[in-house]
């Protein structure tokens, strides 16, 4: 440690002065750089990079230093990284695992050493429950069911609807569920719930049901292959309806494998990578393009998200004092981010779901729904 911190003093002062640990700000990254899900952090971590190119490194006057840890896209890792980044690297705050379950192991690390973290992808609930340390940039799957809700009694006036959910995906039963609620809240009538299978490839059971009760829209809450298995299928069978999904259609293999009777399908997204919702998305979108020659991923999309909300709150902190950036990160309010605009309360983001629909074989964008 002696001989550390001399090699650092005596390059401050070959540079004409002496090098302070108070002239950066550090902020950790707890990520998956490798293992089962590196995709994630690595997407991530290209993100939260791409976004500094945008808005700079600096904040307070004061250049921020980011501390990569790869937590191997394990639990265990996940939590040590935690503590590593705390006690040995002296972050202000860290942005977290792409994960739920690393999520759930840092953050109890981060609520009792009171160092704010944010994840930009975690979605369970238990992530941010009853901690006041720990955050997400990405909306709750009940957000996102609630504005498929609102979207389908308000935009496309259904009054009646019936729900074909994977009972073998706790993700898409939850969706089912909570847009069951709100539907039924904002005055519309889930007349038949039915369930399917991962793997499944015949639903002509179910959809026959659905069909002899006539509901004004089908909402299948699944992911992209039962989905577009579904519609073909039903649209066999002779229905006519309207179809709403939620982010599990977001793959190309919904148009390989569905084809034509695909068209028309409506389904709720994190965001729309083709059009930017405010200036910060399109230069994002667009600096995206320009470097790698393709549409920007959503985990990139939210890991900037998560740096923005991090350095805003830093700035309206005007402190590095982690408990005072924490406070200012659960004040943030209507913030300009990547994905659109986006309000902290209790931990969670609150921000706009964006609604797409299937045409000529791809997705196009309809609106952006903040739930009421």
């Amino acid at each position: 440690m002696r001989k550390l911190f001399v090699v650092v003093l005596c390059v401050g002062l070959l540079l004409g002065g002496v090098v302070s640990a108070q002239e950066t700000i550090r902020i950790g990254a707890n990520l998956e750089m490798t293992g089962a899900v590196a995709a994630y952090g690595q997407m991530i971590w290209e993100g939260v990079n791409l976004i500094r190119e945008i808005v700079g490194d600096t904040v307070l006057g004061k250049k921020v230093e980011l501390v990569l840890v790869d937590n191997k896209s394990d639990k265990v890792e996940a939590a040590n990284a935690t503590t590593r980044l705390i006690d040995k690297e002296n972050v202000v705050a860290i942005i977290g695992p792409a994960i739920s379950g690393s999520m759930l192991a840092a953050g109890p690390i981060c609520e009792e050493k009171q160092i704010p973290i944010i994840s930009a992808t975690a979605t369970n609930p238990l992530v941010t429950q009853g901690k006041k340390f720990v955050f997400r940039a990405c909306f709750l799957d009940p957000y996102q069911a609630a504005a498929a809700a609102q979207f389908a009694r308000e935009d496309l006036k259904a009054e009646t609807a019936a729900v074909l959910s994977d009972i073998a995906q706790d993700y898409c039963v939850a969706l089912g569920n909570f847009f069951k609620e709100e539907f039924e809240k904002r005055g519309g009538k889930v007349i038949v719930e039915q369930h399917c299978k991962t793997g499944d490839q015949d639903f002509s059971a179910q959809l026959t049901t659905i069909i002899n009760a006539n509901p004004d829209l089908l909402y299948v809450p699944n992911y992209y292959t039962e989905i577009a298995l579904i519609c073909r299928q039903a649209r066999d069978l002779g229905y006519e309806g309207i179809i709403l999904s939620a982010d599990g259609a977001d793959a190309p293999e919904l148009f390989s494998v569905g084809g034509d009777a695909v068209e028309g399908l409506y389904h709720t997204a994190i965001w729309d990578a083709t059009k930017g919702l405010n200036d910060i998305g399109q230069k994002y979108i667009d600096l995206y393009k320009e470097r790698f020659g393709k549409d920007p991923n959503m985990f990139g999309a939210l890991g900037a998200d998560a740096y923005l909300i991090l350095i805003h709150a830093i700035e309206r902190a005007g402190s590095t004092d982690p408990v005072k950036i924490r406070e200012a990160i659960e004040d943030t309010e209507n913030l300009d981010v990547v994905t659109g605009k986006v309000t902290i309360e209790n931990g969670d983001a609150l921000k706009p779901v964006v609604v797409r629909k299937v045409e000529g074989g791809k997705f196009v964008f309809v609106k952006t729904v903040t739930v009421e």
